[in-house]
């Protein structure tokens, strides 16, 4: 099990969270996403280590950006 933590940018509300949670559940191995749409903190728990690429892609797909 591993869990990663990313800072998304532009989230305004309940529906950007479900957005960016949809996306990153959909990556091989992920087993949940938690978001706090106040902070923009992302915690993703799955199977393996996650690429950044591969979140960042996902975020990207939502309509977001991953804080560098």
């Amino acid at each position: 099990m591993a869990t990663s933590t990313y800072t998304v940018t532009g989230m305004t509300c309940g529906h950007c969270v479900n957005s960016v949670k949809t996306e990153i559940g959909k990556i091989d191995g992920v087993t949940s996403v938690d978001v706090d749409l106040a902070s923009g903190s992302v915690r993703v728990d799955s199977t393996a280590p996650l690429t950044d690429a591969d979140v960042a892609a996902a975020v990207d797909e939502a309509g977001y950006e991953v804080a560098v």
